[in-house]
Parts: structure tokens; C-alpha cells; sequence
């Protein structure tokens, strides 16, 4: 059932993301908080990990799998790469479990510039990251 790859730990919210890279000073010690989120990403059956369900843009291999329920949207997301990984959670962590009005109201490109991946990402990290929010805004479209 997709819900059970949902989850990421409820205390894991876009606030809690912010104040986490605040206190990781530095471009390393957030590297290691990024590659620490990725831990909390449950990894996708087999199944799942199809070309049906592929994100394209991301030069690592990562798939997401989404379904609206009761008016909320809820984000299964996996990659074979660690750093990736993180970042997914940088994203669920402000979208997953809200409604479709409220993912489109999010400034998503502020809450990133705020965490400053942009500047510390390589081109293909940085569009393998937007092509993972791409990805859910066209699910939710």
C-alpha cells in the first residue's frame, strides 16, 4: 500500500527543515544533514521502481508514485542515490500530505533558495531537484 512509503516522520515539516540547516553551519555539515534525511526515505518495492513510475530530468535514478485521498496528496519517492535521497525529503517535507491548492501555494522556490542548495548543488543535482518538484506539481495539476 502506498502509505506505507509515505511517511517520513511526522516531525520532519518544512519548518523543522529550515531550522535544521540553520544550525548546520557550513556547506559540509549540511552535505551530512542531507545525506542523514535521506535515511528517513522508506525505499520503494521493486515493483515500483519502474519506468512507468521513473522521474526524468534527474541524472540519478528516482521514481515517484502519488495518490490524492480524502482531498490530500501523499508522495512515495526513491532514488539510488543518497544525496538525492535527502533531497526528496527536502521536498516531502513541505508538500507531502496537503491538498492540491495548498502544494501550488507553496513557494517552493524560496524555501530552497532559503536552505541555499541551489549554490552548493551541481547543475544536475540542482535539476534532478527540480525535476522532483515538477514532477508533483504536474500529479496535482
Amino acid at each position: 500500500m502506498l502509505a506505507d512509503y509515505t511517511a517520513i516522520g511526522a516531525e520532519t515539516t518544512a519548518a523543522t527543515i529550515r531550522d535544521a540547516f540553520a544550525a548546520a553551519t557550513g556547506w559540509e555539515n549540511q552535505y551530512r544533514l542531507i545525506i542523514t534525511l535521506g535515511k528517513q526515505l522508506p525505499v520503494l518495492p521493486a515493483k515500483w521502481q519502474s519506468e512507468e513510475h521513473r522521474l526524468h530530468g534527474c541524472e540519478s535514478t528516482a521514481w515517484l508514485l502519488a495518490s490524492e485521498q480524502d482531498g490530500l496528496w501523499h508522495f512515495a519517492c526513491d532514488s539510488d542515490a543518497r544525496i538525492v535521497r535527502g533531497l526528496i525529503v527536502i521536498v516531502l517535507a513541505a508538500l507531502n500530505h496537503q491538498s492540491g491548492a495548498a502544494i501550488r501555494a507553496f513557494d517552493m522556490e524560496g524555501y530552497l533558495a532559503e536552505l541555499g542548495l541551489e549554490k552548493h548543488l551541481s547543475p544536475s543535482r540542482g535539476n534532478g531537484l527540480r525535476a522532483i518538484v515538477q514532477a508533483i506539481y504536474e500529479r496535482v495539476s
